[in-house]
């Protein structure tokens, strides 16, 4: 096992998102360009001699590759352990519990999150800290820096280390510890719900359906509802994790989960639905005949926490994106709790988890978590929900339709124009930009602008501050829109447009979301020339 260094140069396009480093599969299979991201790492977090890490991901086309790879450099580097998901599986949560509870120094995921895999989709390499959560923009921007500059590598020549047999094996002076990639998670879950309550719910006659969409959640759901909860045989399907998710996007939405909602909205539905995505970090929520959106999925959770026994003494505050609906806004309100609006991007989060100021938080792409762990957690927020019905005892639609009159209702839907011309999407944002001061009191298709902005975020806890986070108009009708360019593409650029308006008449809370929107919807493109600019009738995708 010799360890040999590599002369290599920089390679351009490098530089970290909000989740790490995003790119089509064919680009991180190029020669060096995985080598050096994982280098510029190690260079970005002061090396890996002597320190442990976490290492896994959701076994998406190339994982196997690139794992390998991760532990021969880690092991040229003076890393002292790697503690490797088997057969380098680890849902993202998972991977977070694993880097709190083994106290670890972080730890890389390969995920590309919901985005396609295979060899024609997408990969990913994401760096995590200790605390469990994505690096903070202090890390990525040394990472990035590093990329500018590195020369070489260190990598070991060696046969590939077994990542199917679970144990304790050496790789030159670097230990790994190959784990079972769900035991631990499950422990952590039994801990937080009511697991007593959940078999009792199954055992009397609750039926439900789980589509991990070929993704990562497959066995973590398997094991916990079926195995452990006596959900029926069959209850998760799609359970088996695929390189390519069965050739479909694991992305849990209307539109690609769209089994899941047929079946839903079928005479003979079950009880509840959900869905997770490709890293199991997300997830999707649906009653009979009621699809739920994560921005009030958030906001339910917030107002039945105490029904949950890890969250009985109540929480400490909350917090949501700011592209995130103000559902939640208002339930922190009625409990006299703050509300924290972020920033999106799970990572800023973790300052306000790691100083208590917030316990729940949220996402209106589907990211939903808690002080638990530091990334969103898709089964841990269906968990979350059977916990919600077992105690309350009504179904997902009744258990909305009170919350709506409790709270009011934020209707809420976001329009994704996806891979539109990068020059067309930087000039739409950039006009409505410089228009933003003269905005407030011009009436645009019918309704009246009040405010416009570009959100900026003063990190309450490291006084830290984050620009240019997407620009907000909002309406004196009760309309809010944001206007936002995606950070987890690889092709092009995602507009994405987050349309809201709230509704508190109890008795006018049942329309249908884009009716109730079409007044804002038509303000979004008067405001921007949407439609135009892109050459798009419509978005490409509506959730």
């Amino acid at each position: 096992m010799d360890i040999i260094t590599v002369d290599t140069a920089p390679i351009a396009g490098q530089k970290p998102g909000t989740s790490g480093l995003r790119k089509k599969t064919r680009t991180f299979m190029e020669p060096h360009f995985l080598e050096n991201f994982v280098q510029a790492i190690w260079q970005g977090i002061g090396g890996v001699q002597g320190k442990t890490l976490v290492l896994g991901g959701d076994g998406r086309y190339f994982s196997d590759r690139a794992a390998q790879v991760i532990l021969r450099m880690a092991a040229a580097s003076g890393a002292s352990r790697m503690i490797v998901g088997q057969n380098a599986l680890l849902s993202t949560p998972a991977a977070s519990h694993l880097i709190r509870s083994r106290g670890t120094d972080g730890g890389i995921i390969l995920s590309a999150s919901h985005n396609p895999g295979g060899p024609d989709g997408d990969f990913g390499v994401k760096f995590n800290t200790a605390n469990g959560g994505p690096a903070p923009e202090s890390v990525t921007s040394k990472i990035f820096e590093a990329t500018k500059s590195l020369t070489q590598y260190r990598i070991m020549e060696t046969q590939d280390v077994d990542l199917s047999a679970l144990g304790t094996t050496s790789l030159g002076r670097m230990e790994i510890e190959v784990v079972d990639p769900v035991a631990d998670y499950a422990e952590l879950m039994a801990q937080i719900f009511d697991f007593d309550k959940l078999r009792a719910l199954f055992a009397g006659g609750f039926r439900m359906r789980f589509d991990a969409m070929h993704a990562v959640t497959g066995p973590y759901a398997k094991a916990i509802l079926e195995d452990t909860l006596g959900a029926a045989p069959g209850t998760v399907v799609n359970g088996t994790p695929s390189p390519d998710f069965g050739e479909g996007h694991p992305d849990p939405n209307p539109i690609w989960a769209k089994d899941l909602m047929d079946a839903m909205h079928s005479a003979d539905g079950p009880d509840f639905g959900a869905a997770s995505d490709g890293d199991g970090d997300r997830n999707m929520i649906v009653g009979r005949n009621c699809y739920v959106t994560p921005s009030d999925s958030v906001a339910v959770l917030a107002a039945n926490a105490t029904l949950v026994p890890g969250y009985a003494d109540g929480l400490a505050g909350v917090a949501r994106s700011m592209p995130t609906s103000r559902a939640l806004d208002r339930v922190a309100e009625k409990l006299d709790i703050d509300c924290y609006e972020t920033p999106t991007g799970w990572k800023f989060f973790g300052n306000l988890l790691d100083a208590g100021r917030a316990t729940l938080c949220g996402e209106e792409s589907a990211g939903t978590g808690s002080d638990h762990v530091r990334e969103k957690d898709g089964l841990w927020a269906v968990l979350f929900w059977l916990n919600i019905l077992a105690e309350r005892k009504i179904p997902v639609a009744e258990l909305m339709a009170d919350h709506w009159k409790t709270y009011g209702r934020n209707y809420y839907s976001r329009h994704d124009y996806e891979a539109v011309d990068t020059d067309v999407a930087n000039a739409l944002m950039d006009d409505l930009r410089a228009r933003l001061a003269d905005l407030p009191g011009q009436e645009v298709a019918g309704q009246t602008v009040e405010t416009a902005d570009e959100f900026a975020y003063d990190d309450p806890v490291d006084g830290s501050r984050a620009e240019a986070q997407g620009l907000r108009v909002t309406t004196r009708e009760g309309g809010r829109i944001v206007f936002r360019l995606s950070g987890t593409g690889t092709e092009g650029a995602t507009i994405r447009v987050y349309l809201e308006r709230v509704e508190t008449d109890p008795t006018a809370v049942d329309d249908d979301p884009q009716e109730a929107l079409a007044p804002v919807i038509r303000a979004a493109d008067a405001l921007t020339g949407l439609a135009e600019r892109t050459g798009r009738s419509r978005p490409d995708v509506i959730t």
